[in-house]
């Protein structure tokens, strides 16, 4: 199988059209917020017109109340990527959330859960916001830390939880690299000033776009319960104009700053991983250079 991964805006669903394309290849997604149903205009989801007659799975599968569950991303992935295999097709694992990429390509079990830690952790949460909690894992655990957005209390209260649970390091109970499927894995990265234009450009797209009215849409739908889809960059900014707590300008700048942050961390998740090729995804020749290494 084949997987194209890498920042956000860097130009992974063009370049996944044109290899399914030329490859027989269906696209398997492993963007987290894509994964929800009705959250389109804020996570640049492909609509069906532009998908060019791909196939795509693993879009639109949970309701906006349900909280993002890596394993049971891991188990609906595989099932869909071992039935493109059966059918002599490729799959083609696309999208920038580094965990659920991981947890697909490797041999890769999750901690278990403890009830009154979860409670107990998303009780603080709740009340003293995420600050205090990352504070505590940047202590404990620097390195996971790292690559949690300071914002994202649900992961913070999961690596916390894991900590507790394990009494190690949530990034010591990450297990080392063994491949589940035989890939080739393709990241598509462009120079830090273009992309930083690219997504102040989707921005200001979303906003266009009709992001606040699917936002206004999807609260009768349990948006702002979702512990997940309500802490989507651009959602969550997008509720707070609803709310009059910020100005469009003031919405759209804080999503362009939190989505160059986050961009910073996925780079620094991708990197670390020497099995990746790397590709300019500004490149005249992206297409042919891709095609190259998946042959």
């Amino acid at each position: 199988m084949i997987t194209v991964v890498g920042p956000t805006a860097a130009g992974k669903s063009a370049l996944s059209i044109a290899l399914a394309h030329e490859l027989g290849g269906e696209v398997v997604n492993a963007d987290s917020m894509q994964l929800y149903r009705g959250m389109d205009v804020g996570t640049a989801k492909l609509p069906v017109a532009e998908r060019e007659g791909v196939p795509h799975h693993l879009l639109d599968i949970w309701e906006v109340t349900v909280p993002a569950a890596v394993a049971e991303y891991q188990t609906l992935a595989r099932r869909a990527i071992d039935d493109i295999l059966a059918r002599g097709r490729v799959p083609l694992l696309v999208g920038g959330s580094g965990l659920y990429v991981r947890a697909v390509l490797e041999e890769f079990e999750f901690p278990g859960t403890d009830p009154a830690i979860r409670a107990r952790l998303e009780e603080e949460l709740a009340s003293s916001g995420p600050a205090p909690l990352y504070e505590r894992l940047r202590q404990w655990d620097p390195a996971a830390a790292e690559n949690i957005l300071p914002s994202n209390g649900r992961r913070i209260v999961r690596a916390l939880e894991v900590i507790e649970l394990t009494g190690r390091p949530f990034t010591a109970t990450l297990p080392k690299p063994t491949p589940h499927y035989p890939s080739v894995q393709i990241g598509v990265d462009r120079a830090v000033p273009e992309l930083d234009e690219r997504i102040a450009r989707r921005v200001d797209l979303m906003w266009a776009g009709g992001l606040v009215e699917e936002v206004r849409g999807l609260l009768p739908l349990g948006l702002r319960e979702g512990r997940t889809s309500a802490r989507a960059l651009g959602y969550q900014q997008a509720l707070a104009q609803l709310d009059g707590s910020l100005g469009e300008d003031a919405a759209k700048a804080d999503t362009v700053q939190g989505t160059r942050r986050f961009v910073r961390r996925q780079r620094s998740w991708f990197r670390r991983d020497p099995a990746i090729h790397w590709l300019d995804g500004a490149s005249d020749t992206l297409v042919a250079d891709a095609l190259a290494i998946a042959r």
